[in-house]
């Protein structure tokens, strides 16, 4: 039989201490420097990861690695009194340490509490600090869904300031007290609360600083472990589940395609972005980054992959030319013929509508670029019945806010850049140096002056006679309400 001690207060509080500095002490100083992640949520399933740590933040300009082991704890309480838990996983240097698993057999519309015990080994381990996530609403569900998308993360710009032919300029740095933080614009998302958020695409910048570009294993890594340890993004992860996408930046340079005997390789860009973030389960390596996801009776999302499949930048633009490749776009084409969803959205890295700039060639926007391919799928969307104003193109690439209507009636959000200091004004409908210089384009709102900031969309469910509401709103990185568009399903 074991006896037990009562202890005072404070004494209670000594031992408590004592034990937690000795558990510690046991698992060898490990941390999670870059918290928890909640990805690729579904209404019964998601991916959740974290990465052992042998610092408790940024040190050197990296985020140093450190093998060990770990489980994690699912549960619908906060106490975690119902837990399940996962096989064990290795965090080793081949997967950058990283911890990854997909769980199953969840229930939709339901928050989760996750945690992880994590250590040297399995005799030596402590429990993380609990984050959570919601599952996606049943198919058939009438729930609201909101949501932030935000991309263009460029910490070079943020820590350093533009770059110019003579060097960098500080004076376009962000110059805050609070800037080890991370971006002021991430603030505002934690108090929004949001479902979950999107990162649209250049999640990393490993083009930036130009003249240190990242090219290597470790290099690429690097740019990962800097940007998503900073206070804030491991505060917003905590609170939010979230979806990724790639494109230029975070793959290998700006306006990246297939083609180039450059570093980062094409195998290298696609494998590091599979390794960095939640999008794929691990168990399948040939898995797609291109899916779809249902949110209950009124939402559909589509995420597109824009870099594993096109065709070179360089090409003429014509019928052969693709961003999708043909078998993205035949099952895109597919399943949003298949779907009954009141509103469907096409979540693009890069713009489908515009106007962008006339110089580029990257984009379905850009006349030397992949127009054809674009201008034919907006034409397809027409053709099968599905309607404007029930399905939308929001988008990232761009680094200014804007809602524009392609002359089929087709209307498209850019979410800009998160960070104010990679904002610019955009181009306008009849701007000479625009991709429509003739106005076809119509445009209701964009950028005045330049901000950083995010686009959020709302669903209100219809019922008792009234519709479902889809509304978006453009924010700027101080939270303030820009624009907002509300499209009735009626």
């Amino acid at each position: 039989m074991k006896a037990f001690i009562l202890l005072p207060a404070s004494g209670l509080a000594l031992a408590i201490a004592l034990a937690v500095a000795s558990v510690r002490a046991q698992t060898g100083g490990l941390h999670l420097a870059q918290g928890l992640l909640a990805g690729e949520v579904t209404s019964n399933s998601a991916l959740l990861q974290t990465r052992l740590t042998a610092v408790p933040g940024l040190a050197a300009g990296d985020v140093a690695g450190a093998p060990g082991t770990g489980r994690f704890e699912i549960a619908t309480t906060a106490d975690f009194s119902d837990a399940k838990i996962t096989a064990w996983l290795d965090a080793n240097p081949a997967g950058d340490f990283i911890l990854k698993t997909q769980v199953d057999g969840l229930r939709p519309g339901t928050t989760y509490h996750y945690r992880v015990a994590y250590g040297p080994d399995r005799a030596r381990t402590r429990q993380s600090e609990p984050a959570r996530f919601k599952t996606l609403p049943a198919a058939a569900a009438a729930a609201p869904v909101n949501f932030i998308l935000t991309s263009c993360l460029n910490y070079a710009f943020f820590h350093e300031g533009h770059q110019t032919k003579s060097g960098k300029d500080s004076k376009t740095a962000y110059k805050g007290a609070d800037r080890m933080q991370g971006y002021p614009g991430l603030e505002p998302m934690i108090r929004l609360q949001p479902d979950f958020v999107i990162i649209d695409g250049d999640a990393v910048y490993y083009d930036h600083p130009v003249a240190t570009r990242a090219k290597t294993q470790a290099e690429l890594r690097r740019k990962w472990h800097e940007q998503y340890v900073m206070p804030r993004f491991v505060q917003l992860f905590a609170r939010s589940a979230t979806y990724w996408l790639k494109d230029d930046h975070d793959y290998r340079i700006n306006d990246g395609d297939t083609t180039g005997d450059y570093e980062p390789s094409h195998a290298l860009g696609i494998a590091t972005f599979r390794e960095q973030v939640p999008v794929v389960n691990p168990a399948d390596p040939k898995a797609v980054t291109y899916r779809t996801h249902r949110m209950g009776r009124d939402l559909q999302l589509w995420f597109v992959e824009g870099r594993d499949y096109r065709s070179p930048n360089a090409m003429p633009d014509g019928p052969d030319k693709t961003i999708w490749g043909a078998e993205q776009k035949a099952w895109l084409q597919r399943t949003l013929k298949e779907s009954d969803a009141t509103f469907k959205i096409l979540v693009s890295p890069t713009p489908l509508i515009g106007p962008d700039d006339a110089s580029k060639k990257d984009n379905h926007v850009n006349e030397r670029g992949f127009r054809h391919e674009g201008e034919a799928f907006l034409a397809w969307l027409k053709a099968n019945g599905i309607p404007p104003g029930r399905f939308f193109i929001i988008n990232g690439d761009r680094h200014w806010k804007y809602h524009s209507q392609h002359a089929t009636g087709f209307e498209e959000f850019g979410c800009g850049a998160l960070n104010r200091e990679n904002s610019r004004l955009g181009r306008a409908p009849g701007d000479p140096g625009s991709t429509d210089p003739q106005s076809k384009v119509r445009q209701f709102y964009t950028d005045q002056p330049a901000s950083g900031g995010f686009l959020r969309v709302a669903l209100q469910p219809g019922g008792a006679g009234k519709p479902a509401t889809l509304t978006f709103a453009q924010h700027d990185d101080a939270g303030k309400v820009l624009y907002q568009h509300v499209s009735q399903a009626r």
